[in-house]
């Protein structure tokens, strides 16, 4: 039933149509009147104009819509339609509501009567929506049946070519374009009028009228058994016999059901090629033209019944069924197709959209890296710099102090044959010679504790370029693991943070070390200023005694007794020993090197007390300096005992050089304090 409404809907929405003159998709009450007699009287309905004017009563002005009239329609009319009208009436009441405003004016190569036909054929195949249109697939199909009716090859090539110029705005055609397709001959070149019609009317019976088999045989009479020739026309349940082809003279009807059964039978009466068609009350003998005929009509009346058994559709209906499933499979897979390539579209897009920010996040994170590493090497080549400039102050300091401790050595080995004198005064020098060396020990220290501090310095920065070269690596490897490295990166930021946090240390270690090297170096000062002072008095007290001696020749080391018994070569070998010590050893030096204080003895002829340092291990003074080492050893074993020297003959020349001195303490006032 509801295919039945489908297709006279079609027909009603063309009449529909043609009554909407302006096209604003309203008709006039008094032609929604007419139009609904004119159905219930070709559809066999009862018409009930008070249900007409009680439905549509709130709009008397105005004209119906179709959404306005649907209602109706269904309720009123299509509901009660049976499947006892005639539909060559209805769509021809259709078709003459509609031919006269949308028929073409141009000369058509066919009838109006065969326009009627494409006309109906055109809603049989169209889409089951508005506005009616028919595929490119179904005119493809109405022309291969036109074209095969007429006994003439399909031109397949030809119909490509009216595709490709098919307007693409456009999902079909219309039922007007399709009767002037037809009309105008492009598919039917070469032959006549009449052929064309006689193939329209066969498509037309075939898809329309249900005829699966139609054509001229002899049937065997009931009552008088003679053999007439009849015009046999076969349907889906029916089989129908006329005088002629004409159908005017209608003789009677085979009706079929699942139980009938069609039998070939052999020739008899001098009748040949005959079959025999069993229903429930009658037995039919009919005699074909010949065996062809025979065969295809037993052959078309058995899948007939064989039909009937499944409670199937005819075959074109069942075939044009398939074609729109068909259709909408494709049309739901090409949606599908769209949507995924959307899909992938939007996909690729944000894949390039991330690919984009990754890239710039790559550029950037590459431009802070040549900034770093721009301002790293400028870094670095300043404390290269200064760290040189350092380098070669320490050089020029330790020369000079070299130099100084030379001259002073050579002043000391001078200064010895009057020490019982100057026994104070030489003590005090001792004192500060002292000071000198350990001033010169803590630098050496600080030195070292400096080279370490660069050295690890150096691994780290070495450290932190080798981290840096394998980032940049990284960077520069496959895309498909950029997301990788870049976790990697940031874990190597994360140790390189960690890194410079290091460096920094190291930086604050190294100032601290540099800070330490300047208080040594303050002490170191302090000793030659003392040891200057000390020396401008030893120097006064010496007065014209000092011999006069030859200068040498050669350049010899000199000690506190004169020239050294060991060479250069000696005393740097033992340098470079004394050097190569653990850091160790230096810690237990410097705890080993601590100085004590001592009282000295007290001279009697003064009567005044005096008082120095005597620093007890001294062994580092024996490495550098073995000669002056024993004589100190032996003078302050001779100094432990009371001495008796003329204090108040030094005290005088202590007090007349007092001023180049600065403010060191006398040698007979009493010890020294720190």
């Amino acid at each position: 039933m509801g295919s039945l409404k489908d297709e006279l809907l079609k027909g009603i929405w063309h009449a529909f149509t043609a009554l909407d003159l302006d096209h604003s998709g309203k008709v006039s009450k008094s032609q929604l009147k007419v139009l609904s007699h004119n159905l219930c009287t070709v559809l066999k309905v009862p018409h009930d104009p008070v249900a007409l004017e009680e439905h549509f009563r709130d709009d008397d002005e105005g004209p119906v819509s179709n959404q306005g009239y649907m209602p109706y329609l269904n309720k009123f009319i299509l509901e009660k339609v049976q499947d006892n009208f005639d539909k060559i009436e209805f769509n021809r009441m259709c078709w003459t509501l509609c031919v006269k405003k949308n028929l073409t004016k141009n000369p058509l190569f066919i009838t109006e009567e065969d326009a009627f036909k494409i006309w109906v054929i055109f809603n049989f195949l169209s889409e089951d929506k508005y506005p009616l249109i028919i595929v490119p697939e179904e005119i493809e199909y109405l022309l291969k049946k036109l074209t095969e009716a007429m006994g003439v090859s399909w031109q397949q090539e030809q119909f490509e070519n009216y595709k490709i110029n098919f307007d693409d705005s456009k999902d079909g055609l219309s039922a007007w374009e399709l009767i002037e397709l037809v009309g105008n001959g492009q598919f039917s070149k070469g032959m006549d009028r009449q052929t064309v019609s006689m193939a329209i009317n066969e498509v037309f019976n075939e898809l329309i009228l249900d005829v699966l088999k139609q054509g001229y045989m002899i049937k065997k009479g009931h009552r008088r058994k003679n053999w007439t020739e009849r015009w046999f026309v076969l349907k889906p349940n029916i089989i129908s016999y006329y005088v002629s082809e004409d159908l005017k003279d209608k003789k009677g009807d085979i009706l079929l059901d699942e139980n009938c059964c069609v039998e070939s039978l052999p020739d008899k009466d001098g009748k040949k090629c005959l079959f025999l068609i069993k229903c429930f009350d009658k037995t039919f003998e009919i005699s074909a033209s010949d065996k062809k005929k025979k065969q295809e009509w037993i052959q078309a009346i058995h899948s007939t019944i064989h039909l009937l058994k499944l409670g199937s559709p005819p075959p074109h209906k069942e075939a044009r069924q398939r074609r729109k499933e068909l259709r909408k499979k494709l049309l739901a897979e090409q949606e599908e197709l769209e949507r995924q390539m959307k899909e992938l579209q939007i996909a690729n897009e944000n894949k390039q959209q991330e690919l984009e920010a990754v890239r710039k996040k790559l550029e950037e994170a590459a431009s802070r890296a040549a900034e770093e590493e721009k301002k790293r090497l400028q870094t670095q080549v300043e404390l290269q710099a200064r760290f040189s400039t350092e380098l070669e102050r320490e050089k020029l300091i330790r020369q000079q102090m070299e130099e100084q401790v030379a001259q002073k050595s050579s002043e000391l080995e001078q200064y010895l044959q009057r020490v019982r004198e100057l026994e104070d005064m030489y003590l005090k020098l001792q004192e500060a010679l002292e000071d000198e060396r350990q001033a010169r020990q803590d630098e050496e220290t600080v030195r070292k504790l400096q080279a370490r501090l660069l050295e690890e310095e150096s691994s780290k920065r070495a450290e932190l370029e080798k981290w840096h070269l394998e980032q940049q690596q990284a960077i520069q490897t496959t895309e498909a693991e950029k997301q990788e490295l870049e976790n990697q990166r940031v874990i190597k930021e994360q140790a390189l943070q960690e890194a410079l946090e290091q460096l920094q240390q190291l930086e604050l270690e190294r100032k601290q070390a540099l800070e330490q090297y300047e208080g040594v170096k303050k002490k170191l000062e302090m000793a030659a200023k003392m040891t200057k002072s000390w020396k401008d008095k030893v120097a006064h007290h010496e007065g014209l005694i000092r011999l006069i001696e030859p200068g040498s020749k050669n350049a010899h080391l000199i000690t506190n007794w004169g020239p050294a018994a060991f060479t250069q070569a000696e005393l740097e070998e033992r340098q470079k020993s004394w050097k190569e010590k653990k850091t160790t050893d230096s810690l237990r030096f410097f705890s080993e090197a601590a100085v004590h204080r001592q009282p000295s003895g007290v001279c009697p002829g003064a009567g005044r007390r005096s008082g120095h340092w005597v620093s007890e291990p001294l062994w580092a003074g024996a490495v550098v300096f073995p000669a002056a080492y024993f004589l100190l050893r032996v003078l302050v074993s001779k100094l432990s005992r009371p001495l008796c020297l003329p204090w108040s003959a030094v005290d005088a020349d202590a007090s007349d050089h007092g001023s180049s001195a600065g403010k060191g303490p006398s040698p007979g006032r009493g010890p020294r304090s720190d």
